[in-house]
């Protein structure tokens, strides 16, 4: 999933709290997905796709798969960074590459790969045309980056 001198669209740092560490000391393998949901959420801000505003207009996003690959454990007090490329992946759905990085070394631990897609009240997969507009944006960024 991961691959070297990727382009990323977004990053947000995390520092692993004791809490979040499973039996053996450390980060339990299900706390890697709030995690990488929590920098989704953020990179999606500032795309200004707000998520209460989606519900309220009738649209929902939605996770359909996810693939996580964990190389190394995180434990407790380790600064971490996720790195995040945003792609359309068909007419209805987009995935997200997503990347945990420790700090400072920039050592990779864990590789993610995030499919969603947005339905409507009733269910049924929607592709807002806006979005289209996003993912130009974000090629014209990458091309020039």
């Amino acid at each position: 999933m991961s691959k070297t001198n990727q382009h990323y669209h977004f990053q947000l740092d995390f520092t692993v709290r004791d809490y979040e560490l499973d039996m053996e000391g450390v980060v339990n393998n299900a706390q890697y997905l709030n995690y990488l949901e929590h920098a989704r959420h953020e990179f999606l801000k500032t795309l200004n796709i707000d998520f209460s505003k989606l519900v309220e207009s009738g649209l929902n996003l939605i996770v359909v798969r996810s693939e996580v690959d964990y190389k190394a454990p995180l434990k407790s007090g380790m600064e971490f960074t996720i790195k995040t490329r945003f792609e359309k992946l068909s007419r209805i759905k987009v995935v997200f590459f997503q990347d945990i990085f420790l700090k400072p070394d920039h050592k990779l631990m864990t590789g993610a790969k995030i499919i969603g897609a947005c339905i409507n009240n009733e269910g049924r997969p929607v592709f807002p045309k806006e979005w289209n507009d996003i993912f130009d944006h974000l090629h014209v960024i990458q091309n020039h980056c």
